[in-house]
């Protein structure tokens, strides 16, 4: 796949996401390319990464994560969240695969709602809140993520039926809906800690996250 870079950078859009630029990320995981795009609806940087071939990226049902920022876990390790493991997990996943897409979702913080409120809602659940009472309490939605900018950069680079990286239904149902097929659901699966326990059953019997090893912790606590 070339890059085109027009007037504003890369595939213009009147709306939605514009390709601003290509340029190779040599990591720890393995050398990718990082794709920077323009979020013109929302005025956000946007950015994936690729691993394997540009050009024949889209062949076939590729292995993909949407990975919603998160920078308490994936910048500072907070075992508040599962965010950074899966982070790591998802990127070692896609290396071992050959192939594969990480959309790294800039603009969903704390599910959507902001850094800020993010810290706050963090505080409440210091004192007893659940993640979702702790957003509600605030006057805030449960869930504010939008995927629509996921499918964009899904489409633009080709992709057109994924294998999901995602414990989350609304993920899949998102990107059906934008016109993306999910070829398949694979769990992201990351043991629990004593501190992320309760998000993570939240998470399960309220948001309808697949996290059924954490039956597995539950009993051995109850054992112990």
């Amino acid at each position: 796949m070339t890059e085109n870079v027009g007037v504003l950078g890369g595939n213009a859009h009147p709306k939605g996401v514009e390709r601003a630029v290509i340029a190779p990320l040599p990591t720890v995981y393995g050398d990718f390319h990082a794709v920077g795009y323009l979020d013109h609806d929302r005025g956000e940087e946007q950015v994936a990464l690729v691993y394997g071939d540009l050009d024949t990226l889209g062949e076939g049902d590729v292995l993909a994560r949407l990975h919603s920022e998160c920078l308490t876990g994936d910048a500072f390790g907070s075992t508040h969240c599962e965010c950074g493991p899966q982070l790591t997990a998802a990127l070692r996943a896609i290396v071992a695969e050959g192939r594969g897409i990480l959309v790294y979702l800039r603009g969903h913080e704390g599910r959507g709602i902001g850094l800020l409120a993010k810290l706050r809602a963090m505080k409440l659940q210091a004192e007893g809140m659940d993640t979702v009472e702790a957003n509600l309490a605030q006057g805030l939605p449960v869930d504010a993520r939008d995927y629509r900018v996921a499918a964009e950069i899904l489409h633009d680079l080709d992709v057109r039926s994924v294998r999901l990286l995602s414990n989350n239904p609304r993920k899949r149902e998102s990107l059906l809906r934008h016109g993306i097929k999910v070829a398949e659901q694979v769990p992201l699966l990351i043991p629990p800690c004593e501190e992320n326990l309760p998000y993570l059953l939240t998470k399960r019997e309220r948001l309808d996250h697949y996290l059924p090893h954490l039956d597995d912790h539950l009993g051995a606590i109850r054992a112990g």
